[in-house]
């Protein structure tokens, strides 16, 4: 077993023979706050990842760090797209790399009941409508922004279809939204015109992350989402439906994404190599020099909890490099 110290007045680390690991916490941490609240979140299509490793291990390090909680939520919402046995899989292979959550894991497609009762208050103030258009319908008339496709507002007066199942939109309006981001900076949306009237429960009754999100975040009183810079252009509407909703808004720290040799996000859809549970440690250092932490090489040799323990000593944020994609080839 190896057992690291940290130097406080150096930043640097000593590694030694030892039976236990030796971690002293560097004062620069914020104080522990026993009721802080990170959480992960994945989505059981497939097997873990590294890019899945990145978010799970940021926001793991990130609520440890203040001595405060990390939850678990499953988002298997689109059960179309659920791979039967991911979300067993996702969870054997957290506790192999020593990733423990705390409290039940939230299946959001148990939460049903909770995102009709949100769309119902928004629907008793006037502030969503139904919208038929198809994809392809939308797309001919839109205008393409940062996001995605800017809903011109074909339904806004009443569904250009009628009789057609629709799905349900959140009305933007003239809404502008920043978000103070301290890897990825500020972002300053203004949803009317780059994004339009958005969706919240799609026209085949399913209901949108956006909304699911939203209520999932407030219900398990989460205080700071870390996850990838790819959703960091969805987090105004987010915080939009929040105010909407008249619900908390918890901080955001969106972290660089691992993109493969062609620039593609690593993704099951890419198909980026699984995560191996019978090899954790090579993966989490590889995972912790990409966040900018510099971890010693021989923490590779280590069991899972002594280079997390190492980790935790060692969190420097301000080292995370302040960019959106980094690409990355695996060293393991």
């Amino acid at each position: 077993m190896i057992a690291f110290q940290a130097d406080r007045s150096t930043g640097t680390h000593t590694g030694t023979s030892a039976t236990a690991a030796t971690i002293a916490m560097p004062e620069r941490f914020p104080p522990p706050a026993a009721t802080w609240r990170g959480r992960f979140a994945p989505s059981p299509t497939g097997p873990l990842h590294f890019g899945s490793l990145i978010a799970a291990l940021g926001s793991f390090l990130e609520a440890r760090v203040r001595g405060g909680e990390w939850l678990l939520r499953m988002e298997d919402l689109d059960t179309p797209r659920v791979v039967s046995g991911a979300a067993g899989e996702i969870l054997t292979t957290l506790e192999a790399f020593g990733l423990t959550w705390d409290g039940p894991v939230l299946y959001q497609s148990r939460r049903q009941e909770a995102y009709q009762q949100a769309l119902e208050g928004l629907m008793a103030r006037g502030l969503v409508y139904t919208c038929t258009c198809s994809r392809r319908e939308v797309a001919r008339r839109a205008a393409m922004g940062p996001g995605g496709m800017i809903y011109p507002g074909s339904c806004r007066t009443g569904p250009g279809r009628p009789g057609r199942p629709g799905a349900i939109r959140l009305r933007v309006s003239e809404a502008e939204v920043t978000v103070a981001d301290p890897i990825q900076g500020p972002l300053t949306q203004h949803l009317g015109r780059e994004v339009g009237d958005f969706v919240i429960r799609r026209a085949d009754g399913l209901f949108a992350y956006q909304l699911a999100v939203v209520v999932d975040d407030a219900f398990q009183q989460i205080d700071q989402v870390v996850r990838g810079s790819d959703l960091w252009s969805s987090t105004p509407r987010q915080i939009h439906l929040q105010a909407r909703l008249k619900l908390p808004t918890p901080s955001y720290t969106h972290l660089p994404v691992a993109v493969d040799r062609r620039g593609d996000k690593l993704s099951k859809q890419t198909h980026a190599p699984p995560l191996d549970p019978r090899r954790p440690a090579p993966a989490l250092v590889a995972a912790l020099a990409f966040l900018g932490q510099q971890p010693p090489p021989e923490l590779v040799r280590a069991a899972p909890r002594e280079v997390l323990a190492w980790a935790i000593a060692h969190w420097y944020p301000a080292r995370i490099p302040r960019r959106e994609r980094i690409r990355w080839t695996p060293p393991f």
